[in-house]
């Protein structure tokens, strides 16, 4: 299937999740997290869910990181594709932007080249580790200036998709994806 037509399908897919359903899967997805070997870093990307568009609740995932005692960057969009990372603290205030999207106002700034394990948002997946994101390619740009080793997990509420059509040489593979019923691995 093409990109635009899976955001299409998934978005009305999403519509019909209630809140308690979103929380049950996200609670599901995050368990199944404790499972892949990506313990053992220390900087670890995770973004804000946007609950208008009723994605994976990441708190869960949140709180498993800070019980493992390790540093969580939160994305700031920029106008220009580019996503800048801020170390959560105890003074970190978060607000929406223009999109709905919560994010940090300021804070410690930190390299993308720091970022061990990145979690991604998406729309859609395929058997072979490509990603559907909303197509504004703000984590196209943030990977390519991570290391070259960085961890790539994607947070699906869905299953994989048999294969995406339209990839694009600039579109960098997941390492893993996790749904609530199983994690794939590419």
């Amino acid at each position: 299937m093409l990109k635009k037509d899976l955001r299409l399908i998934y978005s009305e897919r999403r519509k019909n999740l209630t809140p308690q359903k979103i929380s049950d899967l996200s609670l599901s997805l995050a368990n199944l997290l404790l499972k892949l070997p990506i313990w053992n870093y220390s900087y670890y990307h995770l973004f804000l869910s946007i609950t208008e568009k009723k994605e994976v609740d990441t708190s869960f995932i949140m709180s498993i990181l800070q019980g493992k005692d390790k540093n969580i960057l939160l994305p700031k969009m920029l106008d220009d594709q580019n996503l800048i990372n801020f170390l959560l603290t105890d003074n970190t205030i978060i607000k929406k932007n223009h999109w709905n999207i919560p994010e940090p106002v300021d804070g410690i700034e930190v390299p993308p080249e720091k970022i061990d394990v990145v979690f991604l948002p998406l729309m859609a997946f395929d058997l072979e580790g490509h990603r559907v994101g909303y197509g504004k390619g703000f984590y196209d740009v943030l990977l390519q200036k991570c290391k070259p080793d960085v961890i790539k997990v994607g947070l699906s509420l869905f299953e994989a998709e048999e294969k995406i059509m339209d990839i694009n040489p600039q579109d960098i593979p997941l390492n893993y994806c996790v749904t609530p019923d199983r994690i794939h691995s590419f």
